[in-house]
């Protein structure tokens, strides 16, 4: 069986980090939990950019028009006035998928109470699903473990590309056919 390239958009919303204030290690550690996760060929398409809603939304159409099967943002989803990317997300998605950020709160939870401030979701644009995720990189990877078995079958329903998952890593769930 050909593995198939998937081509992968990450935003990181970041007022302080697009400005070169400090490193974007939440971008960067997205990038390393999908490579440990998928045995495809990766195509990373990456943005940084501030936490305005117009940047975020043009971001997302960009990288759903490029062709990204998986757009995953970072930054922006806390209660503060800036945090404006899952207003972005709900702007430019067809469908919105609540289940995903529901999981995200639930597993967040177990480690820190704040985690019922966060406003991840998730949400499918075009032929691309767009996952929020919290900004620390060790929440990144809690959430990603969650939500990331369903993340394969979404985007064979939607249309995208195959994603072949590292069982020993993380195992996709997909229905079995009749």
């Amino acid at each position: 069986m050909r593995v198939e390239k998937i081509r992968v958009g990450v935003v990181t919303a970041s007022d302080r980090a697009s400005a070169g204030i400090y490193e974007d290690i939440s971008g960067v550690a997205i990038m390393d939990t999908l490579k440990a996760y998928l045995q495809n060929e990766l195509e990373f398409v990456y943005r940084c950019i501030p936490d305005e809603q117009p940047e975020i939304e043009k971001a997302l159409r960009a990288l759903s028009d490029a062709g990204c099967d998986l757009i995953v943002t970072t930054g922006g989803t806390g209660p503060a006035p800036r945090d404006v990317t899952p207003e972005a997300t709900e702007a430019v998605c067809e469908k919105m998928l609540p289940g995903f950020g529901e999981l995200m709160r639930q597993v967040s939870l177990q480690y820190v109470p704040t985690a019922i401030l966060s406003r991840q979701t998730a949400g499918v644009c075009g032929k691309s699903l767009i996952i929020n995720l919290p900004g620390k990189p060790k929440s990144i990877r809690e959430c990603l473990d969650a939500v990331f078995p369903a993340v394969p079958y979404c985007i064979d329903l939607i249309g995208g590309s195959y994603m072949v998952t590292n069982d020993d890593v993380i195992k996709a769930f997909r229905p079995k056919s009749k």
